[in-house]
């Protein structure tokens, strides 16, 4: 199973495979679906937590990829980080056009999920 290609963005939309037109993306092996912050209390500050990762890696990713947003504003703390690599995931922190770069890259050829913010 391939993961979904990002296949346009701009400022608060991103364009998915199979999916349309979301705000903020969570994309795994097979499938994805629009990141609703309030899910895991997600904010900007402290940012992305392991409860939001946690539903990538039940859909097998092995490779994550975590946007910073358009401008860097949402933050990746280390304790996420850390959690992810100490479960053997190889894990990416990008601004968000970079991260989906890299994201789409890797579709073709890891078991990759990625959390994109396309706003600030």
């Amino acid at each position: 199973m391939h993961s979904p290609r990002i296949l346009a963005s701009s400022w608060g939309k991103l364009h998915v495979e199979g999916l349309g037109v979301v705000k903020d993306l969570k994309a795994w092996p097979g499938g994805a679906r629009e990141w609703d912050w309030s899910d895991t209390g997600t904010s900007h500050s402290p940012g992305i937590q392991f409860a939001d990762v946690e539903e990538l890696l039940d859909h097998g990713a092995t490779v994550v990829v975590l946007s910073q947003g358009m401008e860097e504003r949402l933050e990746v703390p280390d304790e996420t980080v850390e959690a992810l690599e100490s479960r053997g995931v190889e894990v990416h922190v990008a601004p968000t056009p970079e991260a989906i770069a890299l994201y789409n890259d890797l579709t073709g050829t890891a078991p990759v999920g990625g959390l994109f913010h396309s706003t600030c």
